[in-house]
Parts: C-alpha cells; structure tokens; sequence
C-alpha cells in the first residue's frame, strides 16, 4: 500500500497571464497539509490538478497512487472534496442531497450521512437556501465524509465561519486521520486554524512552491530577532529570511541560533509566510 497520499513533482500550468511552476510536495498518508499562499498564488489551481479537473503542462502528480488525469473512475469514490462555496442546488434539502449522493457514490453510506446531518443539527426539511454559512459548510462536509474517501481535498472551507464553526471543522478533520489511511489537505488563509490542526505546511507564492516541511519542524526552524538598523545588519545573511523596518527599530525573521544576543519572540506560521512574502532583503 502506498504511504503518500499526494506526490507532487515538478508541478506545472500554463493560463493566459498566470504560471503555475516547480510546484513539488508529499502529503504522508494519516496526516494533514495546510496549502497556505498569498491570493492568485496558485493553490486552487493546485487543488483543481490534484482532482483531473484541469491538464497539467508538466511534472507529476500521483494522487493515492493515481494520476488523476488518467485514473479509473472509482478514484472519486476515494477523495472527498470541500470548497469554499456549498456546490448543492439551493432548493434542495439536505435529505434531497442524499439522494444525490447515493445516485453518484457507490459507497455511499446513507445512514451515515443522515446521522451527521442531525449531528450537525441541519433540519432535513429546510432549504439550503436558508442555511447559515456554516450550515452549508457542515452539509458539504457530511457529503465528503460520507461514502468511503480517504483523502479530503478541502479548498478555503473556513472562509466566512466564525470561530467556533471553524474549530469544530478542525476537530472532524483531527477525527477523520485517526485511521491512518486517511489524509487532508487543506487551503486556507486563517494561517492560526492550519497552524493548529496541520501536521505539514506547503507555501505556494506566485505560482511556486517556497517551501513544505513539517509544521513543528518549520516553528523551531525560526525566531523573530528584533534590534537597531545596525544590529540586524551585522546578522549572518545567509540565515535571515527577510527584515521588517518600522521606525521602532528593526525585525528580522531569522534561523534560530543566527539570534545572537538580540531578543526574539515566536515566529508562528503566518509570521514566516508575511516575512518571506514583504519582508525586505537584509
């Protein structure tokens, strides 16, 4: 059995006007990966390559040991997919969806989805219409988890929902890898949400991947150093990633132990992406 969920190599696609480029990371089965980047970036497109439903210009994509453009379709039944919009007709009901879902998914698992449903207290009378956002997202949610996939494709599903909405969606996913066969890659701007649930981090900027690495490795790989104009100019340059200037003084997002005797805090996720996005040559 295969132990990657997702094998990205050389990822490419060309659009008028945008290129996706060098894009390359490996999300381990029984885990999870936050796709972080800034807008335009690249991590739908991303997403969309990952599912077949565009062609890539180049590299290779394996995804739970498939290429997605010339797999069988039964590897849909294995991928459950979340975006940022509820993709069901708004005149439907939740027990209407059902329907739906049994119709498309060999395996759907009626009893199970109607069993979330009412967990996630969705009136199986009431029109999506006149569902909350986090409503619709818990019914999407259902609709993925609902006939046997093992890896979930999730596009920005915490835009919009306000923190405890946000926090429950993290605990499904942190249930659904308890079997670790079962894997999630997530795209999300809420870099806090990812920081909490993610095993692995993969940061895309302007069509190329900067890095992906382990999400614990990563927070111990850096600390913010903060001194004069001066003091963060005499740092190893080779071990600074980018600095800030304010007119309190200087802030450099640098490899811990580069430091010296500057005073430092934590550098969390969204620190290291702003500082390798804005942050200023040193």
């Amino acid at each position: 059995m295969n132990t990657n969920a997702i094998e990205v190599r050389g990822l490419r696609k060309l659009y008028s006007g945008f290129e996706l480029s060098s894009v390359s990371f490996t999300l381990p089965s029984g885990c999870i990966m936050g796709l972080i980047g800034e807008n335009g970036a690249g991590k739908s497109t991303t997403i969309r390559l990952l599912l077949g439903l565009a062609r890539r210009t180049g590299g290779e994509v394996r995804v739970l040991g498939a290429d997605p453009e010339t797999a069988e379709p039964e590897l849909r039944e294995e991928i459950g997919v979340v975006m940022d919009e509820c993709p069901f007709p708004e005149s439907f009901t939740c027990r209407e969806v059902g329907k739906i879902l049994a119709a498309a998914y060999r395996h759907f698992e009626a009893e199970k989805f109607a069993g979330m449903c009412a967990d996630f207290g969705l009136d199986g009378k009431r029109r999506i219409k006149d569902y909350s956002r986090g409503m619709k997202m818990k019914l999407s949610i259902a609709a993925a988890l609902s006939h046997g996939a093992r890896l979930l494709l999730l596009d920005e599903p915490t835009s919009g929902l306000d923190p405890v909405a946000r926090d429950e969606l993290l605990d499904i996913l942190l249930d659904f890898i308890q079997d670790e066969s079962r894997s999630v890659l997530i795209s999300s701007h809420i870099l806090s949400d990812l920081e909490k649930a993610c095993d692995y981090i993969t940061f895309i900027h302007k069509g190329r991947s900067v890095f992906s690495e382990e999400k614990d490795a990563l927070l111990e790989k850096y600390v913010i150093a903060k001194g004069s104009e001066r003091e963060i100019a005499a740092l190893d340059a080779a071990r600074v990633v980018g600095v800030r200037r304010s007119q309190f003084g200087c802030e450099a997002l640098v490899e811990r132990g580069a430091e010296g005797s500057l005073l430092t805090e934590r550098a969390g996720i969204e620190d290291i992406m702003l500082y390798y996005v804005k942050g200023d040559a040193k």
